[in-house]
C-alpha cells in the first residue's frame, strides 16, 4: 500500500519492488533494484526517508523517521525481518539482521552488522566494519558494546542520552511523563486521518 501523508507520497524507483502487503507512506524514496517485503511498514513521521539502492528490506520491518531525525539507508544494506530503525543513518552495505532495534539519531558505519536482537542505542555513534553481538547493546558516543547483563553500565551511558528529552521533548522526572507523551505523541499521529491511498 503506497501511502499519501500530509501532501507527500512515496518515490518509488520503477526498479524497485514493493510487495502488496507492505506499508510505504509519506516522504520516502527507495532506490533502484531495492526490495520491500511483505508486512513492511516505512513510514516518514515529519522527516524524509532515504533508501539507497539494491537495499532489501525483509518481512514485517519497521522504518520510521521523525520531524528531528530523518532516516537515511544506504546502498546494499539488508535490513532484516522484525527489525526496527526509527531516525537513523545506516551507511552503506550494513547488515541490519532479524529483531534488531536500532534508535533516533543512531548513526552505523559502513561494512556494519548489527546481528539478531542486538540494539544501537539513541544518538549512538558505531563505527565503520563494528559488530554488534547477537543481543548486545551499542550505546554512546564513541559506542561501547555490552552484553546485556551488564545494564548498570549500560543505563549509566543511555540515562545522559535522554530518550524523552531527545525524542519527545519531556524531562524525564515529570510525574505523569507517560500522560503527556502519550498525549503529545497520540496528536502528532493523528495527522494520518487525513491520509489518502495512492495505490
Amino acid at each position: 500500500m503506497i501511502v499519501e501523508h500530509r501532501g507527500a507520497a512515496p518515490k518509488i524507483h520503477p526498479s524497485a519492488v514493493v510487495a502488496s502487503t507492505a506499508v510505504i507512506s509519506g516522504d520516502v524514496t527507495i532506490g533502484a533494484e531495492s526490495q520491500v517485503l511483505h508486512g513492511a511498514v516505512i513510514t516518514a513521521e515529519g522527516g524524509s526517508i532515504t533508501i539507497g539502492e539494491s537495499v532489501i528490506v525483509m518481512e514485517q520491518a519497521v522504518i520510521r523517521s521523525s520531524a528531528a531525525d530523518p532516516v537515511h539507508i544506504g546502498d546494499h544494506c539488508l535490513i532484516g525481518p522484525l527489525s526496527s530503525i526509527s531516525g537513523a543513518t545506516i551507511s552503506d552495505e550494513v547488515f541490519i539482521a532479524t529483531g534488531a532495534r536500532i534508535f533516533n539519531g543512531a548513526h552505523i558505519g559502513s561494512h556494519s552488522e548489527v546481528r539478531i536482537n542486538a540494539v544501537v542505542h539513541l544518538r549512538t555513534e558505531l563505527p565503520e566494519n563494528s559488530t554488534v553481538p547477537i543481543g548486545w547493546v551499542a550505546v554512546g558516543d564513541p559506542a561501547q558494546i555490552l552484553s546485556p547483563d551488564r545494564h548498570d553500565e549500560i543505563w549509566a551511558i543511555q540515562k545522559d542520552l535522554d530518550f524523552p528529552g531527545y525524542v519527545f521533548g519531556l524531562d524525564r522526572s515529570t510525574p505523569d511523563l507517560l500522560v503527556q507523551l502519550t498525549e503529545r505523541y497520540g496528536a502528532m499521529l493523528a495527522r494520518h486521518k487525513d491520509d489518502h491511498i495512492v495505490e
